[in-house]
């Protein structure tokens, strides 16, 4: 899988290590930065880097479900809520602030969620380590949650 991953200046300390993380799990990342502490504002980096992801997320059809292919975003700030925020204003993004592994897990799994969200400030690296790889290992199940993320996608217009 590829993983585009960025932050603001709360979060660069665990960009990296969760860039790190990701690689030797085998995936390819694309860090969007920043790359040191100096303040910069976190929507510059949400919506640069959901515009990536929805690159790769564009709906089939209507009747059909959500393209699977396998690129993911990862959107760190000192409490995730305003990254969050600023990438589920891009179309096709279904970005999840979550917060331990069972949250990351049900937002890829119900909500077929394409972008992760944390907080530096929130979690703490092992609580990271978790939630990463619950993400990584969820499956959207489609079923009775098809419906209710084509009717998020209806939102996007």
């Amino acid at each position: 899988m590829k993983y585009f991953i960025a932050t603001d200046h709360a979060g660069v300390e665990i960009k990296n290590y969760t860039k790190e993380l990701l690689e030797k799990m085998g995936h390819e990342v694309e860090d969007l930065g920043p790359f040191n502490t100096e303040r910069v504002d976190y929507p510059d980096f949400a919506e640069k880097l959901a515009r990536e992801v929805a690159k790769f997320s564009e709906k089939i059809s209507e009747e059909e479900d959500w393209k699977n292919s396998g690129v993911f975003g990862i959107l760190i700030c000192g409490t995730g809520i305003g990254m969050s925020i600023t990438a589920n204003k891009i179309p096709n993004i279904r970005a999840g602030l979550c917060h331990d592994a069972y949250t990351a897990e049900m937002a890829r799994a119900h909500n077929n969620a394409n972008v992760l969200c944390f907080g530096a400030r929130v979690v703490g690296k092992g609580t990271i380590e978790s939630i990463v790889k619950a993400w990584d290992s969820a499956k959207f199940e489609g079923g009775r949650h098809l419906n209710r993320v084509q009717k998020i996608g209806k939102l996007d217009r």
